[in-house]
Order: structure tokens, then sequence, then C-alpha cells
């Protein structure tokens, strides 16, 4: 057996033997309460006159994730269950709300880390069964040109403001005539996610791409 060899199977090995997660940090009060607003806030715009509502395309949408192991190896996974809605604003903004089924994680088909990554070493499906991402409203220039997508992420019952990065588009219409893309970056243990640090990187990286169902004008 070569040395690579050898050694992905150690990675792997670790990766089911290790001990599970740490505790759950809880955000500060503060963080806490301007991430419900921001959820409240987007609840609300959804029955203003004139925002228009479009939920994804399950066609052409895409939710993933991606660490590394401590060895440079990527550990993909993808979220085959999810819901959304992206809100046209009357002031020609728009807002997207994203809600993510962590029970329903699929990693490389398997099972088993499938079940790793449910389980409380990491996004902990049965306490938190939902990743949630709330974007602030933004200019339809974000999603033509590409940029910075800012808004909340909440997660094993943490929430925390972040940042994504939004791919220019490749037509006119990103989202509606083509797909569009987003990536981002977060640190999960600013989210209690704290298995397996010898063997996984902090980093946990997301990928979006999404289409809309229903075209809008």
């Amino acid at each position: 057996m070569t040395t690579a060899r050898f050694r992905n199977k150690w990675c792997l090995l670790l990766l089911l033997t290790l001990p599970m997660a740490a505790p759950a940090q809880q955000p500060a009060p503060a963080a806490a309460v301007a991430a419900d607003q921001a959820f409240r806030a987007f609840a609300a715009r959804t029955t203003q006159p004139g925002v228009r509502t479009h939920a994804f395309d399950p066609a052409h949408t895409r939710f993933g994730f991606e660490l590394r192991t401590r060895w440079g190896q990527r550990v993909q996974g993808r979220f085959p269950v999810y819901d959304g809605t992206v809100l046209f604003l009357p002031d020609g903004r728009r807002q997207v709300r994203i809600r993510l089924a962590a029970g329903s994680i699929d990693v490389a088909g398997s099972e088993r880390y499938a079940a790793i990554a449910r389980s409380d070493a990491f996004f902990d499906a049965e306490h938190h069964p939902d990743i949630e991402f709330v974007s602030d409203p933004h200019d339809d220039m974000l999603t033509r040109r590409g940029g910075l997508l800012q808004g909340v992420l909440r997660m094993h019952g943490v929430s925390r403001p972040e940042t994504f990065m939004v791919a220019p588009a490749m037509c006119e219409r990103a989202g509606q005539d083509c797909d569009a893309f987003a990536s981002g970056s977060v640190d999960r243990s600013e989210y209690g996610i704290a298995g397996m640090r010898l063997v996984l990187s902090d980093r946990v990286r997301f990928t979006m791409q999404v289409r809309l169902l229903d075209h809008a004008p």
C-alpha cells in the first residue's frame, strides 16, 4: 500500500472514531436580537404591496459544503432538501432567504459519513434541523457584476453576520435566464461546531447554485 493511500484510510478511520462535538457556544444577546430582527423583517416584506416572491427551481439549484482535512483532502457534501425565496422589492432591490435541511445532508454518497455530519459533532440535525441565511436587501447590480452578499447565517443554534461572494453573471439576468453562483467560508468553531478538530480544519465553505422557478419581469 502506498503512503498516500495509507494516509487517506487513516484519516477516514479517525473521522469515524474521534470524539464528537463540544457544547455549542451561545451568541451574545445583542447579536441574537439583531439576527431575529433580520428574519422578522424578511417575513414582513413578503406581505408588503408591490413585493414579488419567487422560489428556487429544483432542476437548477444546488447547495453544498466543503471541509478540508489537516492533510489537504476535501470532504464534500450537499443539502438535497431545501427551500428559499427571493424577494423583488418595489425599489428595485432584491433579498434572499435560504433554509437548508441539516437532516438531509449527503456526504460523498456515504450514509456513515452523512450520519457524522448530521450528528452533534457537526450540524446536530436533531436539535437544529435547519441552517438558514437571510441576506440584506441588495441592488440588482450585485447579481450582474458579482460582489459581496451580506446577511445573517443561523446554524447550530448560533446566528452571526456573514458575507458570501457572488460570481459575475453569465447572462443578462442571472438567476433567471442562467444560474447564479455564490460561495463563502465560515469558521465552524464560531457556531459551536468543534468536533474532530485534530482531523478537520475549522473552515466550512458553502456553495450555492441558484435559479428561480418563476421568471420575473
